[in-house]
């Protein structure tokens, strides 16, 4: 269970130091020595408008006009001073907080695409939803870290400038007060704090799976009405839907205590001051206005000193957001860092060759295929069949680099000299052009090149259906398999790699569609390796790889392999 330890500090530590040490920690560190020196003048003037509102207060009870006209008039000129650094201040906290935030995020990203690490996840149970620790933790560690740390400082400030006030009016309210800051602090952590943090935790848990479990649905609206599938999918979302309200009503409960704590801890203060000072008022010995002066120092030390009891629901919440993001970041690091006992090596070469290569499921499961060796030279395309479920597609997410369990080595071109093709071709959230050049950019291509090359997959006029090269929709959605798969093809004869990965890349197509994507690629310089049970494609592959799924493999000529049905 999360609570407050050093444990927790230590993790809030490590994401929070890095943005005040590296390059952009200059800028970081005078919005922030701003900032101190803007709770300086706020302090400043709770103390001076306090002396002021203790002077007026007396002045009345005295029915001084001229002294209480001349108390009024310099409140007036210490709000006219005071409300612009108060208003300033929360725009520099809120503009720093900003900044952080992107600088985090941006950090947080490059590992997140480093290594495939966002590949890599999906294969983890112990991180859920790391689409909201980036997008939504992220802006709650940066924005809540300034305001506790600048709360944090403006209580010590408070402190210290209230403190002589207060010490020269009562010396037992100071006594009562340190007594009575101290026992609710503890009371607070000890009999809600491990509860709240726990509760909070687990609702930032629950609430994300709800909110994926809405985005899913409409990611796959089609599929689900296909199938009729929506009693299933409102049940299950109803159940993530409850797992966030049974925790929620948890929360509230735990809520109501801790609330009727403090409203009754915050409330008792506001008679005893008065309470224990009454006598010297009545006896004449302090003036009225002294006594308002002592309750509103008073309050100020009260509220410096139970910084943590009257924060205590927002510290909670922030408690638990520490430990998601730190879990994602030291998953992210791992990723990186991760040792390569035990997993299959790749070095970079001219061509593809896999050496001795023993491949297993992710967790080690299950063999694939165990001492698989052969090359695939420039011009000797592959074909790789199998039964379903023998290890096809999981050949060429180890050739990928996706998968690494096992051992041996893959020697492979690296960077554009290979590109992979899966069966589900991805859509991107773009233009139509940026479909065709994905994943690489449309600098320096023609749209006659574009177009052309749409003719070649034979969607002449998908161009003009839409609006041009420069429509944007969602292509996934707009575009059957077929044409999303021929786009695929597209991006493949526009790039010209060595060699092209083809996981049934050609499933939804007719033959005659399939037949002419392939010779154009087999008339290219573009190498063919293609996962598939078509024997249509058989020809534009010299070499068959058999999966039989027992860990065993076969490699044929063309010529000599015959598929058996």
């Amino acid at each position: 269970m999360i609570r407050f330890d050093r444990r927790l500090w230590h993790r809030f530590g490590g994401m929070a130091a890095p943005y005040w040490l590296r390059e952009e920690k200059w800028h970081a560190r005078w919005l922030l020595f701003l900032l101190v020196l803007l709770l300086l003048g706020q302090t400043g003037f709770a103390v001076l408008f306090n002396e002021q509102t203790g002077e007026f207060t007396s002045a009345l009870a005295a029915k001084d006009a001229d002294r209480f006209w001349y108390a009024i008039q310099k409140c007036v000129a210490i709000l006219v001073v005071g409300v612009p650094v108060y208003a300033f201040y929360y725009f520099v906290r809120d503009t720093l907080g900003l900044h952080w935030r992107r600088w985090l995020t941006q950090r947080f990203l490059g590992n997140y695409f480093s290594n495939r690490a966002y590949y890599e996840l999906n294969a983890s149970s112990d991180i859920d939803n790391p689409d909201q620790r980036v997008a939504e933790d992220i802006g709650t560690f940066t924005q809540k870290s300034l305001q506790f740390l600048l709360v944090l400082v403006g209580a010590v400030l408070q402190l210290i400038a209230f403190s002589g006030v207060l010490w020269s009016i009562s010396r037992e309210l100071v006594a009562f007060l340190v007594i009575y800051a101290a026992v609710g602090t503890v009371v607070t952590i000890l009999i809600f704090g491990k509860v709240l943090i726990g509760l909070n935790f687990y609702q930032l848990k629950r609430e994300a799976n709800f909110r994926f479990s809405l985005v899913r649905i409409r990611e796959n609206a089609e599929a689900i009405a296909f199938y009729r599938g929506e009693a299933q999918e409102s049940q299950q979302v109803g159940e993530y839907f409850n797992e966030a309200f049974v925790n929620f009503s948890k929360l509230i409960r735990m809520q109501l205590n801790l609330n009727l704590f403090q409203y009754g801890y915050s409330f008792v203060t506001i008679v005893l001051p008065s309470a224990i000072i009454a006598g010297r008022v009545i006896s004449g010995e302090l003036e009225v206005g002294r006594a308002i002066q002592a309750a509103g120092a008073f309050a100020a030390i009260l509220s410096a000193l139970t910084v943590i009891v009257d924060n205590f629901d927002s510290f909670s919440k922030f408690a638990a957001g520490i430990d998601r993001l730190d879990s994602l970041a030291k998953f992210l690091a791992g990723n990186s860092n991760r040792p390569a006992s035990e997993e299959v090596s790749f070095v970079e070469g001219p061509n593809l060759a896999l050496q001795n290569l023993t491949l297993q499921t992710p967790k080690g499961e299950r063999t694939l295929v165990r001492d698989l060796s052969m090359t695939i030279n420039p011009g000797q395309g592959l074909m790789i069949v199998g039964a379903s479920g023998s290890g096809k597609s999981s050949l060429l997410r180890a050739i990928a680099g996706l998968w690494r369990s096992g051992s041996g080595s893959i020697i492979r071109p690296e960077g554009v000299a290979m590109m992979f093709l899966p069966q589900r071709p991805y859509m991107l959230q773009g233009s139509l052009r940026s479909q065709l050049l994905y994943p690489r950019s449309s600098e320096g291509v023609s749209d006659a090149e574009l177009l052309h090359l749409l003719e070649r997959v034979n969607l002449p006029n998908i161009a003009a259906h839409f609006g041009g090269l420069d429509a944007v929709f969602d292509w996934a959605k707009v575009l059957s398999v077929g044409e999303q798969q021929r786009i695929a093809f597209a991006r493949v004869l526009h790039a010209a790699p060595r060699y092209a990965m083809l996981d049934e890349a050609s499933s939804a197509l007719d033959i005659a569609n399939e037949d002419s994507l392939y010779h154009q690629l087999a008339a290219s310089s573009t190498t063919l390796v293609s996962v598939g049970h078509r024997p249509s494609i058989l020809k534009y592959h010299p070499q068959v790889l058999e999966i039989i799924g027992d860990g065993t493999w076969q490699l044929y000529a063309a010529d000599d392999y015959r598929f058996t049905r």
